[in-house]
């Protein structure tokens, strides 16, 4: 089967390898254009291309994918199946139509909830138990399309978005890798999306990340899981951004205490109040520093009992 693999980020590269490895022709990957990185704006390949580059394979990386000449240029390699992973575009039914088998797109939910860009954030965010991968055939619309298979993951307490998306993207393989060989042998069953039930997850900005501390402590803890690595929980503290990366709730009880007072310094955590409940700060960053726990923190700097944050 002659496929053409159009991925993005990490998340994406174990599906590419389960192809290969499973003797899959994929005769081209799409991915998007390379972008400036870090501080010097130095110029990164997509990880799907530094992959894709390795294995010898041709790369694509358009600008558009609504115009007439990438329509002709897969129409030229003729592919069987497109098989999308976080790729980033919406593909227009020019393109969708030319494959005999259509394609088939590995979503990191467990679709009709969290169609859009940031479904494993936001089932963080949300203190969402459980989610998983969806399979589907893709459509003209936002993750709308007729779902195939579907395998579940449970996300625990602490668990960050950066954990969840490594254990998805290797479960995502595992789901594409079924989902075609039941294409092949004639036993894949389309179920079609119920609207009404359906969820969106936005794009993630860095403004998701400013904490509300007039939230319970749970809500809190969610954002700082759900924005960990990307692009990360924040509050101020006089006057200075503070990141914080790791925390744990100490409870959900009423207090009378000022929302984002804190209440305790120590070696273990800073422990904050929160609109309901309290919340244990375990590591912080504060700009143009590196990570660190408190206990490291407090060793060089002051922070004392009754101020507030934010």
């Amino acid at each position: 089967m002659r496929i053409v693999f159009m991925g993005t980020p990490e998340f994406a590269v174990p599906s590419l390898d389960m192809l290969l490895k499973e003797g899959y022709e994929v005769v081209a990957v799409v991915t998007q254009p390379d972008k400036p990185k870090g501080r010097g704006k130095k110029m990164c390949f997509p990880p799907v291309k530094e992959y894709a580059i390795k294995q010898g394979i041709e790369v694509l990386q358009p600008d558009k994918v609504k115009t007439s000449d990438f329509a002709d240029k897969i129409k030229e390699i003729n592919p069987d199946l497109l098989v999308t992973a976080a790729y980033g575009k919406i593909l227009p039914k020019s393109v969708l139509d030319i494959p005999k088998y259509g394609c088939i797109n590995v979503h990191g939910s467990l679709l009709p909830k969290y169609r859009g860009a940031a479904p494993i954030q936001w089932s963080i965010i949300n203190g969402e138990k459980v989610t998983g991968i969806t399979t589907m055939f893709t459509d003209v619309g936002m993750d709308t399309g007729d779902m195939l298979l579907k395998e579940s993951i449970e996300i625990n307490e602490h668990m960050t978005a950066g954990e969840l998306h490594d254990k998805l993207s290797v479960l995502g393989a595992e789901v594409l890798k079924v989902t075609l060989q039941k294409l092949e042998d004639g036993s894949l069953v389309r179920t079609p999306q119920s609207d009404s039930e359906a969820t969106y997850a936005s794009m993630m900005t860095k403004e998701i990340g400013l904490i509300d501390w007039t939230k319970s402590s749970k809500e809190i803890h969610n954002l700082i899981r759900g924005t960990n690595p990307w692009p990360g929980s924040y509050t101020y503290y006089s006057g200075e951004k503070m990141k914080i990366w790791l925390t744990s709730v100490m409870s959900e009880d009423e207090h009378n205490l000022k929302a984002g007072t804190i209440c305790n310094v120590s070696k273990d955590g800073i422990i904050v109040a929160c609109g309901i409940g309290k919340l244990i700060i375990k590591e912080v960053q504060f700009e143009c520093c590196r990570r660190m726990c408190v206990e490291d923190y407090i060793c060089g700097h002051k922070m004392d009992e009754g101020e507030v944050f934010g």
